[in-house]
């Protein structure tokens, strides 16, 4: 296993497309090289990315950034991908990968590891609890993205024009 590099980026965007097709989520895909390496590898990387390898082939990866806990003041990382190719299911390759980012985690002062997962995969959770992960049930998750995304973002410039006084 290792940290991915700039030459990676192909091969990342490949195993994204698998994950997103595993995932049934391909039409989501936009990535593309260019964004990907200013992201990984540009002046202000925005996440790290693992690449496991077996037997000389590209196994799996993973994907994370940091993140901050206002109530412990410490940061933590947000797992985003966790990936291993079919093929080299079963041989230990995702433990491998989730202990070095947990390991990583640690490295960092990070107190917390946290990912979603998709409710029908009971490959992976299934996998996350035997690893001792527990299900935050009492969290839901959100977001903001495309039209609505624009739409609110578009309020603070409005407020932001707004006389004062």
């Amino acid at each position: 296993m290792r940290l991915a590099r700039p030459e990676d980026a192909a091969l990342l965007l490949q195993l994204f497309a698998e994950l997103a097709e595993y995932e049934q989520l391909s039409d989501l895909m936009r990535a593309d090289e260019r964004k990907l390496s200013e992201a990984l590898f540009g002046q202000h990387p925005l996440a790290d990315a693992l690449i496991a390898e077996r037997d000389g082939q590209p196994a799996g990866y993973a994907l994370y950034f940091t993140t901050f806990s206002s109530f412990l003041a410490s940061p933590g990382i947000w797992l985003e991908d966790l990936f291993v190719r079919p093929a080299h299911r079963r041989f230990g390759v995702g433990r491998t990968l989730l202990s070095a980012v947990a390991a990583h985690t640690r490295a960092r002062g990070g107190e917390r590891l946290e990912w979603a997962a998709l409710d029908w995969n009971e490959l992976a959770l299934g996998f996350y609890r035997g690893l001792g992960a527990r299900t935050m049930g009492e969290w839901v998750t959100h977001r903001l993205d495309g039209e609505a995304l624009e739409r609110l973002a578009a309020e603070h410039g409005e407020r932001a024009s707004e006389p004062r006084g």
